[in-house]
């Protein structure tokens, strides 16, 4: 077994996939890589086990995926270690690698972001510093890497000196660049993010412009050309199948996916560039302030994408109560798989969607802050490495981008094409399996109690409750579930938005409670789900009333909730152990007008004046 060992961003992963042709998901930032990633290959005539871990900077390190990594390298005592480091950083490294060979390991070093690396003036003496570590070094480009590490599993095991290697290597120029000294100022940096945001926003979802465009050509693709092909099916129960079971809802899903595409490119583009580490700089004053550190925002950014994948980014944050207090506020970021909801919705009343679904996404950060804000605690220290500027390589970028493509169609003709096929089925036929129409069918009569649920807020229907609770599995069921059963959203636009903002605050997919499950628990995840959902149908109707003239009486309901949460804020909590540190006084202390002591002095007194004051007293008071 081999393990690949370094800082974060030093280059580990894409040593792995290059060495293992693996398929670990590598980024221009701090906390990519945050669990063991493990892929058995042929290396010369043995089995070897390549495991790629998270970055550390200490042993055993503050940040839970740097405690993580320093346990696994403990348990796994004969392991080979596979050092990663940038050339510009093995000055500091060393000591790390001192401290994880203190018992005696097999070991080599790795050298990684050369070219960059000379191109800006610095240099290293390989040979020397090989023979002053007394282990292997190369250079990840080297042709001969798997040879060295060959050579590292036959080679005897050895404590590293923690020796001083400055010498032999010339860094580079330190100190900020000066476009990192222009994004860093604060009202340059803010700016120009906002402008960013808004433009990738407005790309994607304007009307008429690229995202838009892209929609309607997947549109006609299934409903003028495969539709048109479906109604010449002569059997009745497949041309339904086909129309409305498969075309009509997986078109309905899939003619967003440029859509998300977009997102997707736009979110790989920040973080390949390193504009994502320079964002963290610029929020950790804001973060601060809700309790949260500037690192929490590589994962609520990653919650734009996918929410189960931004959970697991959690480890990378500095302690356990950050994680959780994150982890709550995740599922209000609004994820790519709610973005087909978003559009559904307003698309039903607006030719431009653009300002609503920027709405609901605004709605979304808005209400994560609040809280972040509700379960504010200390927050920890920010500290992390800025990513190196650099322009996206366009062959990374693009198999990125299909790799997030592929997994969405994979996800679409799967899970979801399979819940659709089933829904097609309870609401197609009767008990007797006979085709019918969806108010007699097998689903109107199992989920007909379910129409109580959006009743408040004008939907007292079953359909629409059944569509909302589809998103439990996968929050792309929704907008297919309401193409099916409806066609189109028929309600008012305030229903449409109740039913926007429950679907922003609710739990999210079942993918994203099972990896909040991993990391707190499952007790503590379904506890969060739940919540989730029943506050989010509480808020959905105040919304409606809101909007409907019922906002009086959404005042008054709020009154009593908020004085609740006043007292407990302003109630002074005493610990069991602090109640202990206080003197407690009998009645004849009391009586006897005697105070609480400060010091030793006035302890002797007030034991005199008790002794006193109990001879005075008669003897049936006692004590």
């Amino acid at each position: 077994m081999i393990l690949f060992v370094g800082n974060p961003n030093a280059g580990k992963s894409t040593l792995f996939n290059r060495l293992a042709r693996g398929h670990a998901h590598v980024g221009n930032w701090h906390g990519v890589t945050v669990d063991a990633l493990e892929k058995t290959i042929s290396l010369g005539k043995r089995k070897v086990t390549f495991v790629d871990l998270p970055g550390i900077y200490a042993c055993p390190g503050k940040s839970l995926e740097e405690k993580y990594s320093c346990r696994y390298i403990a348990e796994h005592k004969t392991a080979a270690l596979c050092f990663v480091c940038e050339c510009d950083c093995v000055g500091r490294f060393v000591p790390l690698m001192a401290a994880l060979t203190g018992e005696r390991r097999r070991c080599m070093l790795v050298l990684t972001k050369r070219k960059r690396f000379e191109r800006e003036g610095g240099s290293v003496d390989i040979s020397r510093l090989a023979a002053v570590l007394g282990m292997p070094v190369v250079y990840a480009e080297d042709k001969n890497l798997a040879n060295a590490l060959e050579q590292t599993l036959d080679s005897p095991a050895r404590s590293l000196p923690n020796a001083d290697v400055t010498s032999l290597c010339r860094p580079v120029r330190e100190g900020l660049s000066r476009a990192d000294r222009l994004l860093l100022r604060g009202y340059i940096g803010i700016p120009f993010f906002a402008v960013l945001i808004l433009t990738a926003f407005f790309l994607t979802f304007a009307k008429g412009l690229l995202g838009d465009l892209m929609k309607r050509g997947v549109e006609w693709l299934f409903s003028d050309c495969l539709g048109t092909l479906a109604e010449g099916i002569p059997s009745a129960v497949a041309r339904s199948l086909v129309r409305d079971g498969i075309l009509r809802s997986l078109g309905s899903v899939l003619c967003f996916l440029p859509q998300i595409a977009l997102l997707h490119l736009f979110l790989i583009l920040l973080e390949e560039s390193g504009l994502l580490s320079r964002l963290a700089v610029l929020t950790d004053g804001f973060f601060s302030k809700i309790g949260l550190s500037g690192r929490a925002v590589f994962s609520l950014l990653m919650g734009f994408g996918c929410t189960a994948a931004a959970v697991t980014t959690t480890r990378g944050l500095d302690d356990k109560d950050m994680q959780k207090r994150v982890i709550l506020c995740l599922p209000y970021v609004s994820c790519s798989a709610k973005l087909p909801v978003y559009l559904a919705l307003s698309a039903s009343f607006f030719d431009n969607p653009f300002a609503a679904v920027v709405l609901l996404y605004a709605l979304g950060v808005g209400i994560a802050v609040i809280v972040a804000l509700l379960l504010k605690k200390k927050t920890p220290p920010f500290v992390s490495e800025l990513a190196p500027l650099q322009f996206p390589k366009p062959l990374f970028v693009a198999k990125s981008l299909l790799f997030q493509i592929k997994q969405f169609i994979i996800k679409v003709t799967t899970v979801v094409l399979a819940f659709f096929l089933c829904s097609w089925f309870f609401s197609s036929f009767d008990f007797s399996f006979a085709l019918s129409d969806v108010e007699h069918s097998m689903l109107a009569t199992i989920c007909g109690g379910l129409k109580w649920l959006f009743a408040p807020v004008g939907m007292g229907d079953w359909r629409i409750a059944y569509a909302a609770l589809s998103g439990l599995v996968a929050k792309e069921n929704v907008a297919g579930a309401i193409a099916m059963l409806y066609g189109s959203f028929p309600y008012s636009g305030a229903c449409a938005f109740a039913f926007g903002v429950f679907m922003l605050t609710c739990s999210p997919c079942i993918s994203a409670i099972a990896a909040t499950a991993k990391e707190l628990g499952k007790g503590r995840a379904a506890l969060y789900a739940a919540l989730q959902t029943v506050s989010a149908l509480f808020l959905s109707y105040a919304v409606y009333f809101s909007i409907t003239g019922g906002a009086v009486y959404v005042a008054l309901a709020a009154v009593p909730v908020a004085a609740i949460f006043l007292v407990g804020k302003n109630h002074e909590k005493i610990s069991r152990h602090g109640r202990n540190k206080f003197n407690r006084l009998h009645r004849s202390e009391l009586r006897a007008g005697v105070d609480v002591p400060e010091n030793a002095v006035q302890r002797k007194k007030c034991a005199r004046q008790r002794r006193k004051s109990a001879e005075k007293l008669p003897a049936s008071r006692g004590r």
